[in-house]
Order: C-alpha cells, then structure tokens, then sequence
C-alpha cells in the first residue's frame, strides 16, 4: 500500500508539472514565432546604396545594376533596377492573368534627367516669383536630387492623370493596383493627402514604389542628404526654405512610412 501512494504521488506530481512545461514551451514557441516575424520586417541595406544613386549623380543605362524594360510593357526607352523589373514582371503577369495590362510610362530618371524637366517647367512658368514658379512644378515634378525615380525603384503606370484611372480601364487598373500590389513589393507613393495627413506632392495614382528596395534608399536618403546638399539648376537655393527633404522626400503615405 505504501508503495501504491508513493507511486500515486509522483504520478500526480508529474500531471500538475506538464502544463507548466507545455505552457513555457508554448511561450518560447510564441517568441520565437514572433523573433521570426520581426526579422522579416527588417531589410538590410542594398550594396550599391550611395549618395551618388539616391541623388541620381550616375548613368543608368551603363549601371549593372540596372536592366531595360521590354518595348512591349513601356512606351518608351526606360530602365529600371533588376530586382524592381522582376518583381514587376510577376506583377504584370498576375494582372494580364486577371485581364488588366500594366504598362510602365516612366522609371529611371537620373539627375540631370530630372533637370531636363525642372528647367522646361522653370522656363514656361512665367513672370511668377521663384518660390511661385518651384511651388507650383512641386505639385508634381521633383526637384533633381530629390526625386524617387533616381533610385530606379519607382515606376508610372499606364497614365499621369489621375481622372483617367477614376472610370473605365483605369479605374480597373487602378482597383487592382490597390487590391495587389502590395503582394508585389509595390506601393502608391503619393496618396489623397486628406486621408493620409501627407505633406508635399499631390496625389498620384500611377506612382508605385518597389519598397524592398526604396524603404533603405529613403532612410539613407535621410541620413545623408539635406536640404543644403540640394543645389545645380535654377530655384535649387529654395530647397531649404521649402523644406524639400521633410515636406517632400519624406511626404509620402502612411504605407510606406510604416513599412
């Protein structure tokens, strides 16, 4: 008999011992599962993170860094990082698979690219004063140095107005953009500034960044360039006036911040 509830006892002992066990492994399973989780919220910095490409100061067509867009899916010569392209041409699949046709309008605009533009809308916009003439190409077009397009990780699709993408085709491009890109890495840049509480350009509904990539090519941006670094084309001494770096480069929608 004493061997019996000996034998009981230690049978007992060990049944109220296994939910504390399960429980502790059940909470490192947890954290572990949750260290996982974090880790792939992180990104490392890409290698050929410098100045020079987040400023757009090098020739992309030369970069090996870079590929071409196939004429079929652009409207145009453009360029685009390899690991953007990829990921684009998976996404343009999925969309063609789903009847929507993505096709890229724009990419890789190195700095002296992005003057081109600046100095055309400089030069036509008038008798207006020079925080006038800069406030209004800023409702759109970057100023070189600043733009995202430097990074190669930045397309336009199918059109530059947004009432195109409102009804019709683009309206179904549009919908489908906002349904699924994100499982592509992409994300729209300039959102409704009414619903996000953004600074800088206005909305953009054709703009979508490659955030693998663009989510360290900003927080590099902030940590090397300032608004005095910006300078080589006319209205570049308002950068700092107008706060290029924290209105503009960083007004970008909650998506991408929180990314």
């Amino acid at each position: 008999m004493r061997f019996f509830l000996v034998f009981l006892c230690i049978l007992m002992l060990n049944c109220q011992a296994e939910p504390e066990n399960s429980a502790e492994m059940n909470s490192q399973s947890k954290t572990a599962s949750q260290a996982q989780a974090d880790t792939t919220r992180q990104y490392s910095m890409p290698e050929n993170t410098s100045v020079e490409l987040v400023t757009g100061h090098f020739e992309f067509e030369d970069h090996e860094d870079f590929v071409r867009v196939a004429d079929s899916l652009s409207d145009k010569e453009i360029y685009l990082q390899k690991p953007t392209y990829d990921s684009f041409l998976e996404m343009a699949e999925r969309a063609k698979q789903n009847g929507v046709e993505l096709i890229i309008v724009s990419g890789t605009r190195n700095f002296w690219y992005q003057k081109s533009i600046w100095d055309r809308k400089w030069q036509n916009s008038g008798e207006a004063t020079d925080l006038d003439k800069a406030k209004e190409i800023l409702l759109y077009s970057s100023m070189p140095m600043t733009s995202r397009h430097h990074w190669g990780t930045d397309l336009d699709l199918n059109n530059l107005n947004n009432e195109w993408f409102e009804e019709g085709e683009g309206k179904e491009i549009y919908d489908w953009l906002t349904t699924h890109a994100n499982d592509f890495g992409f994300y729209q840049v300039y959102t409704e500034k009414s619903l996000n509480n953004r600074t800088g350009y206005e909305e953009e509904k054709w703009h979508w960044s490659y955030m693998p990539l663009a989510g360290p090519y900003l927080d590099f941006y902030n940590e090397h360039v300032t608004n005095e670094d910006i300078t080589g084309f006319e209205g570049s001494d308002l950068a700092p006036e107008i706060d290029m770096v924290g209105n503009f480069v960083n007004g970008v929608s909650v998506k991408i911040k929180n990314y």
